[in-house]
């Protein structure tokens, strides 16, 4: 249910065409730099759209390829919401399976890679597995393999 289009968020929260263009010009721009760090941490007060605004970049990157040569690897390598509602969504013990999970799926060349990584140590799946484990064990080394 973490993920942006999943359907316990519905409905969706999107920004209306035409509205913070300047600030999606500025993200776009970011991830669309192949020099620059494409991670983005989007923070801000409660009820001021940062959702929307994920959502609708989400939306956005979802369709686009990561080269145009590739027919299945896209740019949008996964999403994560929290909220303070879900169980599941309020603490970080779901973030990298989650994650994993998408980037995984998005990334083929890395499948073994990561089904590997979980072969050899199941307790990385463990929601109170230590987030520097999870993420060097099912994020970094695969990526390294690309």
């Amino acid at each position: 249910g973490a993920e942006y289009d999943s359907r316990e968020r519905q409905p969706h929260p999107k920004c209306l065409k035409g509205t913070r263009v300047d600030l999606f010009n500025h993200i776009y721009g970011l991830l669309d730099n192949l020099t620059e760090s494409r991670l983005i941490w989007l923070h801000g007060t409660v009820g001021v759209g940062k959702s929307a605004v994920a959502f609708t970049v989400a939306e956005r990157m979802r369709h686009l390829k990561v080269i145009k040569e590739t027919t299945s690897e896209k740019r949008l390598v996964g999403t994560f919401f929290f909220s303070r509602k879900y169980t599941k969504r309020c603490t970080t013990g779901y973030f990298f399976a989650t994650l994993v999970y998408q980037l995984a799926s998005n990334f083929f060349s890395i499948w073994d890679d990561v089904n590997r990584a979980i072969c050899d140590n199941l307790a990385l799946i463990d929601l109170d597995k230590s987030l520097h484990d999870q993420m060097e064990a099912l994020f970094l080394r695969p990526l390294r393999s690309l």
